[in-house]
């Protein structure tokens, strides 16, 4: 039903500034309000409600600043068909939000959307939930029609800057029992399927997945880590995931030889990891990088030996350990080989690690015609990999929209502060042979401490 508002009579609109149109209050102005916000918001914008709130104020507000609603604000006008070039006196009840444009259109007024922080005034590094998407939420569509080669200037790295972590201080010692008791404990009060996000999110960063910015992608030629990991010069990329996979299998095999408590702690340790394994799993998270780490942890040697901890796993978590030895461990197998599944969707982000080892030289175990088999079916997984890149960070997204990390949980599983917590801020700066030799012999002794050899 139409409702006209009769104008005061005798009142002169100053010379406008634009031409401005006369419409009507039916909500139809408002919907098409809504499809213009969406139209027009780019990567980055912040959510703005689309629906509209009651008036309360008695007159519109004249803004200061451009607003990003395009032709639509055009459309919208006072209810007594005049648009005042001086504020009113009266403020209104509900504040007006004041939009920044880049276009360069003159000012106009939005009394439809309240306001909301970030909008002015943002103090330095806030971020309120309700407009402003996470960096991995981000939309990173490429324009492909007017993407060209671009000659790669340098060696490109995604770990985060060397940031102070809020559980270690400046100076550690390796392996600090309250830190690992805080770590435990924090571990604890996250299920399964909240870990493998966290680990998702961190190894989609740290694979060059997402989160990418415009220079890296300039400087690396590609638009993704995938892409750049089978090039020559994606070296350092390389050696980080290699760095990152020992790091992390080692922490999970410290969780475990770490628990000198009773036999069932042990067991408990084992059951957790193998739920976030099945978590992390195709068609679950599908993270097979932190897939990768947590099967390295329990495959090894120094941890599978333990047969009374594994006895015990199977007679207190029986399912638990039917899952590790009839899913888990042939699906580790395949994926090593290079026959594992890898579809984006069912995978968020694939198995690298066959394919970085290969490109960085080392052998391939097993027989001659059995290794020449396995190096051609890596070296395809890597091609179609690379060529799947845009359909993998989509299915990554996908699995993290709406998900909001804790962000200690998010810290302790970055490659810094795990390297950082198992050899010190000191050691982390030894070669990378010698660390993992160390920690090799360490994890040993653990080993024949909870079970010596008979």
């Amino acid at each position: 039903m139409e409702r006209t508002l009769p104008t005061s009579p005798g009142t002169t609109a100053p010379s406008p500034v634009r031409a401005r149109k006369r419409s009507d209050s039916q909500p139809a102005g408002l919907e098409h309000m809504g499809r213009s916000r969406e139209d027009h918001s780019g990567p980055g914008a912040s959510a703005v409600p689309t629906c509209a709130l009651p008036r309360m104020g008695s007159d519109p507000v004249l803004m200061k600043t451009p607003a990003p609603l395009g032709s639509v604000i055009d459309s919208l006008r006072a209810s007594d068909g005049q648009l005042h070039a001086k504020a009113p006196t009266k403020p209104p009840r509900t504040p007006s939000l004041v939009l920044h444009d880049a276009s360069g259109r003159p000012p106009t007024y939005c009394e439809l959307v309240p306001r909301v922080p970030g909008a002015q005034g943002t103090p330095p590094g806030y971020s309120s939930p309700e407009t402003e998407a996470p960096w991995w939420e981000a939309n990173e569509e490429e324009e492909e029609e007017n993407r060209s080669f671009v000659r790669p200037k340098a060696e490109v790295s995604f770990w985060p800057p060397n940031n102070p972590f809020c559980l270690l201080g400046p100076q550690n010692r390796p392996l600090e029992p309250k830190v690992l008791s805080t770590l435990r404990d924090l571990f604890l009060e996250h299920h399964p399927g909240s870990t493998a996000l966290h680990l998702l999110l961190v190894d989609c960063q740290a694979t060059g997945l997402l989160g990418v910015t415009k220079a890296q992608r300039g400087a690396m030629g590609v638009a993704s880590g995938l892409e750049l990991l089978t090039l020559p010069h994606g070296h350092r990329l390389r050696l980080e995931l290699l760095e990152r996979h020992e790091a992390l299998a080692l922490a999970g095999a410290l969780a475990v030889l770490g628990c000198a408590g009773p036999l069932e702690e042990r067991a408990a340790t084992l059951r957790g990891l193998v739920e976030l394994a099945l978590a992390l799993r195709p068609g679950a998270a599908g993270d097979l990088p932190g897939l990768a780490a947590v099967m390295g942890a329990l495959l090894m040697p120094q941890v599978s030996r333990l047969e009374r901890t594994w006895r015990q796993l199977r007679r207190s978590h029986t399912e638990a350990a039917l899952a590790f030895e009839q899913e888990l461990k042939p699906l580790m197998r395949a994926l090593d080989e290079g026959a594992g599944p890898c579809e984006p969707g069912e995978v968020a982000l694939p198995h690298v690690v066959p394919a970085v080892r290969l490109l960085e030289g080392e052998e391939l175990p097993g027989p001659l015609d059995e290794s020449c088999e396995r190096l051609l079916r890596t070296l395809h997984r890597a091609r179609q990999m690379a060529r799947d890149a845009p359909k993998f960070r989509e299915a990554a997204t996908r699995r993290l929209r709406g998900f909001r990390p804790n962000p200690q949980l998010r810290e302790a599983l970055t490659t810094g502060f795990v390297q950082r917590l198992l050899w010190g801020s000191r050691g982390v700066g030894a070669p990378q042979a010698a660390r993992l030799e160390k920690f090799q012999r360490v994890l040993s002794v653990l080993s024949q401490h909870l079970e010596p050899d008979v």
